[in-house]
């Protein structure tokens, strides 16, 4: 078939970067790790959720550069450094990826890239063509 292709949501700052915020490959959209870090290297937000809603918000913009949704999810992991405040995502995953929730994996690691990364985020879209 066609092969990979690489997804590029134009965010500033990710020129020269080893990998790609998305590839597309077999009709699957694989998303890499997303933080709340902005171009310059802030994270955006202090606590899980706060941070989960501006990760939520860069996963719709890749989908919809991939020609996707959110609908289109079918898993995604959460790789989080703590569980203080975790049950607050389930809010913010409800509000982009309810009621047909994907399937998860949430995973607590010893620590992220980025000073002030709590939480990353990756995920599995399927395309419809």
């Amino acid at each position: 078939m066609g092969g990979k292709r690489v997804v590029d949501p134009g965010w500033p700052g990710t020129s020269g970067l080893t990998y790609s915020q998305a590839v597309v490959e077999g009709g699957l959209l694989f998303v890499s790790g997303l933080n709340s870090m902005d171009a310059e290297g802030r994270v955006q937000g202090e606590t899980l959720a706060e941070q989960a809603e501006v990760i939520y918000r860069k996963l719709g913009e890749i989908l919809a550069a991939a020609g996707a949704g959110f609908d289109d999810v079918v898993k995604t992991t959460d790789y989080v450094t703590d569980r203080e405040g975790y049950r607050e995502t389930a809010a913010v995953r409800a509000r982009y990826l309810g009621p047909d929730f994907p399937a998860a994996t949430g995973v607590v690691v010893k620590e992220l890239f980025g000073r002030g990364v709590r939480i990353e985020i990756d995920a599995i879209a399927v395309l419809d063509g």
